[in-house]
């Protein structure tokens, strides 16, 4: 595959990412890859989605969102990152990258989002109806989840309610990107973030039954499912949804990046008509 580094503007941060595309063969439609929390286009599903999507023929797009790593800086010491995303800018940048893929010709791209990037795939795939198909790689449930997600160790912890205190009273003192440790992953957080986060994320699992397009949706065999809810999501989805449980797979993939890939890629090539000959 070929491989331009390419910058989306927005109105604040830019978006920084990749544009993959088949070297030795036509390039037969595009695919858009939503990173996970914290992470970015340059690891994880992003990074070994591409080599096997582009010998499909299908030109890949990898992009950070605003709210990419945790702590970052560009051309500045001012600080950048997902201590201070917001659910709407992430869905704005989301919007962004679509269109750009749009202004060179591909208006209907698949979408791969991985989860939280998963997550966010599903409010952007209501908003855009002729996306012909929808990979969920262990998309989470979204919404006023991180409370469940604090009492299994992330996130707040057992200091959830004692940390939501201290972020409503900075907001409340218009100190909302003032930054906030958490106990266990992400480690940091702006207050505002904090607050957004347990408020303004959707709901997965009550978009489910406006996807009418085919979803294939991926979970690791040590993921919970109360957090990452394939089968929920299969029973509500408006249309097709194959679940496929990867074994001896944690949520990051780690050491079988090879098998997703492999289903992801024999999934669309069976839905979309593609071979990789």
């Amino acid at each position: 595959m070929r491989t331009e580094l390419i910058t989306i503007p927005t109105g604040t941060t830019p978006l920084d990412g990749a544009f993959h595309w088949p070297e030795d063969r036509p390039i037969r439609g595009a695919v858009l890859l939503f990173h996970g929390n914290t992470m970015n286009f340059y690891t994880g599903a992003p990074r070994f989605l591409p080599p096997v999507l582009t010998r499909l023929g299908l030109a890949c797009l990898a992009f950070n969102r605003r709210g990419h790593d945790i702590l970052s800086i560009r051309d500045s010491r001012a600080a950048e990152g997902a201590a201070f995303q917001l659910t709407d800018e992430a869905i704005e940048d989301n919007r962004l990258a679509a269109a750009w893929l749009a202004a060179r010709g591909y208006d209907a791209p698949v979408v791969i989002g991985h989860s939280n990037g998963g997550m966010l795939s599903v409010p952007h795939v209501v908003a855009h109806p002729k996306t012909p198909c929808l990979v969920l790689l262990s998309a989470h449930a979204g919404g006023r989840q991180n409370e469940r997600v604090s009492q299994i160790g992330l996130f707040a912890g057992d200091r959830f309610a004692e940390i939501k205190a201290q972020a409503e009273a900075l907001v409340a003192a218009g100190r909302g990107r003032e930054l906030i440790f958490l106990p266990h992953w992400w480690y940091v957080t702006s207050a505002e973030a904090f607050i957004d986060r347990i408020t303004k994320m959707p709901f997965t699992l009550d978009l489910a039954p406006q996807i009418t397009c085919p979803v294939l949706y991926v979970r690791g065999d040590q993921e919970p499912a109360e957090h990452y809810p394939a089968e929920k999501f299969r029973d509500r989805a408006g249309g097709p949804c194959d679940v496929e449980i990867v074994p001896n797979c944690d949520h990051f993939y780690k050491g079988r990046e090879a098998a997703v890939a492999e289903i992801v890629a024999a999934w669309l090539a069976r839905r979309l008509g593609l071979s990789a000959d």
